[in-house]
Order: structure tokens, then sequence, then C-alpha cells
């Protein structure tokens, strides 16, 4: 394996400092937090992580597709600087702030459809789920909520009934909220043989038309809330031809559609939003992630008719839309537009399926090579057993890390590889982290053989 890097920087002994922070991490952090590499976060640039004992890691997973813009652009580190120098909280519900006004209106502006919009901020991506069905029920008068099978929309008690993934997700934290059921959503690898994309997107369509026959009304059904492009389910892009047709039964039968753009918002899938890609104009988006270069906030834009349907104090919550979180998001908006950040997405994103489309072709254990704009993954299948290669994904997962890679697993095998690097990732940078990413599985491939 090439040794020579440019970013990288890592020792085989783990550092001293670690060390003693992860014995304190041991003692006085719940184990139930889980965590992906065992490093300590010194400070962090761009795409670059530098840990306390002097390594330095590209960074692919972006703190779970929060960093969009990258680890601290200057301008946001300066407008948040500027506001904590003003005022850092008063809570909107007691005295009103410009920053929270100005937003609404710039998430009006960008999210998709040309209609009225309005918007509630929040905290994270959970409590903008949470809200969002809030909001469905008072407007439509009925209570059934759909989601769908492999789909992530967070861990609270709601979140957690959402969500369609047992281990580590729900399994002993039941019962769950009444009134959910979940849909059939595509799976590219369990396309029947000889059967279109397309044909496949449809035959789903005519389940979830079976699903409202079956286990729940339309006439008692609130809202759907789908991810255009699943996340932690294994970033699953559907055909459009099924988000199409549960879009249009939603309008059918006064559904609302709510589209989950937590992970996929602001650039990451090659547009502001994945919803674009499917020609949709969702009654409700949720948003968080990368809205404001991490710090804690989130969004639900939507049609102004249904964003009025709760009464004042029905939604809101003491640090909802801070006023640092909100200049973060302004910034950010900023950045993404003079960067052209979304067009880099797109970039990214065929440089990481072409690398491993190629590489592919030598190692059979890669099992689809899939993605949309920068939001990629990999998927590793044993091709004589056909079953999910969690363990080498697992082992992969340490080994990057080892050699100054971070990365990320998901899909409810653990079999998948996902990539969220920062946007404003440079080739180079790009380059030599797949060089590592790509030796690594070479090298563990051939061990198995």
């Amino acid at each position: 394996m090439n040794k020579t890097r440019n970013f990288v920087s890592v020792s085989s002994k783990s550092g001293v400092k670690s060390k003693e922070l992860l014995e304190k991490r041991q003692q006085f952090v719940p184990r139930g937090i889980g965590n992906n590499t065992p490093i300590f976060v010194q400070k962090a640039q761009g795409a670059l992580l530098h840990d306390v004992d002097g390594h330095v890691f590209l960074d692919f997973a972006g703190a779970i597709g929060t960093l969009n813009v990258g680890h601290c652009p200057p301008e946001v580190v300066k407008a948040v600087q500027q506001q904590a120098e003003q005022y850092i909280h008063t809570c909107f519900h007691v005295a009103m702030y410009e920053p929270y006004v100005t937003l609404a209106e710039k998430l009006a502006q960008i999210t998709p459809g040309n209609f009225p919009k309005k918007t509630i901020l929040l905290n994270s991506g959970a409590e903008a789920v949470e809200n969002a069905i809030k909001i469905a029920r008072k407007y439509t008068g009925k209570t059934g909520i759909i989601s769908f099978t492999r789909g992530f929309h967070g861990r609270t008690l709601l979140g957690m009934s959402l969500t369609s993934k047992v281990k580590p997700y729900k399994f002993q934290m039941g019962p769950f909220a009444p009134a959910i059921y979940k849909a059939q959503y595509p799976y590219p690898l369990n396309c029947p043989e000889g059967m279109s994309a397309k044909e496949y997107g449809l035959y789903c369509v005519r389940l979830f038309e079976d699903l409202l026959l079956t286990e729940v009304s339309a006439e008692e059904v609130a809202a759907v809330i789908m991810e255009p492009v699943q996340g932690e389910g294994g970033f699953i892009v559907p055909p459009k031809e099924f988000v199409q047709g549960i879009y249009e039964i939603c309008k059918k039968n006064n559904i609302l559609f709510i589209a989950d753009e937590i992970q996929t918002g602001f650039g990451r899938t090659g547009e502001m939003f994945a919803s674009t890609h499917f020609g949709i104009e969702p009654d409700l988006i949720t948003m968080s992630k990368s809205i404001a270069a991490g710090l804690p906030i989130s969004a639900v834009t939507g049609r102004a008719e249904m964003m009025d349907a709760p009464n004042p104090g029905e939604i809101g919550g003491t640090y909802g839309g801070s006023p640092l979180g909100c200049v973060a998001a302004l910034a950010v908006l900023e950045i993404m537009e003079r960067d052209d950040l979304v067009g880099r997405s797109t970039r990214i994103g065929k440089t990481i399926l072409s690398f491993f489309a190629a590489l592919q072709k030598s190692v059979p254990l890669i099992a689809d090579v899939r993605g949309l704009g920068a939001m990629c993954a990999i998927e590793f299948i044993h091709p004589q057993t056909k079953q999910p290669a969690k363990e080498f994904v697992t082992q992969l997962t340490k080994a990057c890390y080892e050699s100054g890679v971070i990365i990320l697993s998901a899909g409810i095998h653990g079999n998948v590889v996902r990539f969220l690097t920062p946007l404003v990732i440079t080739d180079d940078q790009l380059e030599e982290g797949l060089s590592i990413i790509g030796e690594l599985i070479e090298e563990q491939y051939a061990n198995l053989i």
C-alpha cells in the first residue's frame, strides 16, 4: 500500500491524550451513545480533522452529513462571533429577532414549490419531524402517518415509531406511538429479475395502494413522510415513478406529503433539495444537518395555510431557531450560492461513483454502487452466499480511520459504506481519500479469497 500521503498523517500507535480521554469517556458517558471512531478532535477545517495527538484525518463522514460547507467556514465563524456579541438567546416566544424572520424568508425562496410558504425553526432533525407531524394532523384533522421500510426519522418516541430499523434504534424501547404504518420502499437489490427500475417503482406504488385497503384507509391518513433518498437505510435512490406515484396518491386523498430532507438537503444530491430530482413540490419539508455548518438548528417549511393550522403556542420551543443558528444558516446559504456547491456536489458524486464502479470489476464483493450527487454509497454482499458483508464493512471502517480516512456505515444490515464528504473537499483530497479506501478494500478482499 502506498504510504506517501499529502493530507493524512496518522500513527500506528494510539495517542496518549486520546487514551486518557477515552478512559474518561468510558467512565462518565453512557455506552448507549454510539461512536464510529475512537478519536478526539482538536480542530477542524474544510475536509480535515486534527485530533488531540496531532493526527490528521480526511473527513468522508461530514458529521453524518451536517457539513456540506465544511468544518469552520470563516464566514460562518465570523457571523456567529458577531451575533454572540449582540445577544445569544432571547427566546423567539418572548422577544423576537430579525435573523429568524430572515431565514424563514430565505427558506421560502429556495425550497421547491411556487406558492406561499411559512417556516418554523427548531433545534434538531427529530424535532422538525415531530412538528411536521403535528402540523399535518392539525391541518387535516386526521391521525394516521405512513412512513417507509428502511426509513430513518430520529430517536425520539415519534421518530423511533416512524423509523424502520429495530437495532440499534428501537429494540426494547417500545411501546411506540400509535397510528403509524410502514409502506414498502424500493430497494435496488430486491428488484425482481427481469423487471426494470421503472416497473419496480410502479409495483411498489401498487403495494402502497394495497396498504390503503388492508391496513389503513386514506380517509384516516394525515401525512406520508418520505426521504427522497434514504440515508441511514443505505442511500437508496428510488425510481422517479415511485416518488411521483406516492405523491399523486397523496394529492388525490387529502394526504400531506412530507419530504424529510434532513440528510438530502442543501446541495447533497446535486440539487438544493432532492425533491427537485423527482419533480415534486412537497407540502412540508423537514430540514436540519447541513443547514448551519454544524450549529444545532432545524426547520419545517411548508404551504402557508398548512403551517398556520396550529394555534399560537401549539408548536415551538424555548431554544427553537436560536439566533446563533439562524445567522450561521444564512452564512451557509451565501457560501453555497457564491461557490456553486450544488454543482460541486454533482462533480464529487461522479468521481466517487466512477471510482468504485471501476473497483467493482475486480472486487465482486461490491454488489452495488449507487448515489445521487455527492450522496453516494457502496454495498457489500458475499457473492457466493448472497449474505450482507457486515463484518467486512466493520473491518473496513476501522482500517480506514487507522489509515487516516473517516467513513460511515449504513443500511439495515450495516453492510453499506456511505460517503458524506464536505462539498468543499478539494480534488486532491478526494482523490487521496478514495485511493486509501480503494487500497484497503482490495487488501481486505484479497485476504478473503
